[in-house]
């Protein structure tokens, strides 16, 4: 499959979406994050050039420190101001619908789906005349199961839902809040039926119900807080202290999200009354799709690697077949199962 390349930009981490193995938009706003493995590193060797154009201000806030700490009320002074912080952290927590993870938040909905109104326009540009039409079997076929996933993923009702597939070798999806959706049509023989493209589309959609843009944007202050603490109190160079930040809690924390969302868009296609072992199925053609293109190490990824991710995917199997039957499909799985038991006790022939 062809790889694409395109320039990055210095707010890259700040603004994820999910898609596949090589997109990353060159725009004001932010990028789009990857659905599968390939190219999803970190970016250790950009971020030198970040921290020099604020060489002075560290110099200077180093220097405000020194003083600081001079004070003979310093400890006190210290304390104030981490408990005040601690207590803004604590103040701005809420938790994640479905998996119940308590996180830092502090972008509301509401500025989300603007920026996601921004990166839309963006999107529409960059693939002017390789979105495909309403009446396309694939475009079809993407709205139909999106509209099966959209009643058990939670959110509002009020959300402007668009479909969109793009004529691509790409496999990629994924969906921009607001609930504007975008699937590369590379990842519909990947998804094989409705069961694998719904667990494509319920991943994505699981990111827009978990808001992980809003809490990544959220954590991004704090990681640029405690890169220039490390070096204006530890002494640690600004490019070194952001790699350990991101090897030690950017990258993790990608990483969990993406568990979450397959968690989140498991259970939401299992009580859509799609099979959840698709979801299993998926990633196992998606590691066979990867050994063209080499994934990087798991350590130094934003998601979790293809194995991972069906064994996890596969222990959460027997939960997900209980959300099916408490939902609307154990009653149609039963009339089901009614049917068939009856169909062959009628067409059974004995050797008498």
């Amino acid at each position: 499959m062809a790889r694409s390349r395109i320039n990055p930009i210095a707010t890259q981490s700040l603004f994820p979406f999910s898609t596949s193995y090589t997109t990353k938009l060159n725009t004001a706003t932010q990028p789009i994050r990857q659905f599968t493995s390939t190219s999803r590193s970190s970016q250790f060797g950009r971020s030198n050039l970040r921290y020099q154009r604020f060489a002075p201000v560290r110099s200077g806030l180093l220097q405000l420190f020194r003083r600081w700490r001079a004070r003979p009320t310093f400890k006190y002074e210290a304390s104030g101001v981490a408990g005040g912080l601690g207590g803004v952290y604590f103040y701005n927590t809420d938790t994640v619908p479905v998996s119940g993870r308590r996180r830092f938040n502090i972008i509301s909905p509401a500025f989300e789906v603007q920026l996601g109104v921004q990166q839309y326009q963006q999107v529409l540009q960059q693939y002017r005349g390789r979105i495909l039409s309403d009446s396309d079997p694939r475009s079809r076929q993407v709205k139909r199961v999106l509209e099966r996933l959209i009643p058990n993923s939670g959110l509002p009702a009020d959300f402007d839902w668009k479909v969109h597939v793009i004529d691509s070798e790409e496999t990629n999806a994924f969906v921009i809040p607001g609930g504007k959706v975008f699937v590369f049509t590379g990842i519909l023989p990947i998804c094989g039926n409705d069961d694998g493209l719904a667990a494509v589309l319920s991943h994505e959609v699981g990111h827009t119900v978990a808001r992980h843009i809003a809490e990544k944007m959220s954590k991004s202050g704090i990681f640029l807080g405690l890169a220039m603490a490390g070096e204006v109190m530890l002494g640690v160079p600004g490019a070194m202290s952001q790699q350990i930040l991101s090897l030690g809690l950017e990258l993790p924390g990608s990483r969990a999200q993406e568990s979450e969302a397959d968690y989140i868009g498991l259970m939401m296609m299992a009580r859509s009354c799609f099979n959840p072992q698709a979801a299993v199925t998926l990633w196992q053609r998606m590691q066979i799709a990867e050994e063209n293109h080499p994934a990087p190490p798991e350590l130094l990824s934003t998601h979790p690697g293809s194995k991972h991710r069906q064994e996890r995917l596969q222990e959460l199997l027997p939960k997900a077949q209980e959300a099916a039957a408490e939902s609307a499909c154990g009653g149609i799985s039963n009339y089901v199962n009614d049917f068939r038991r009856k169909a062959r006790d009628d067409f059974s022939f004995s050797d008498s």
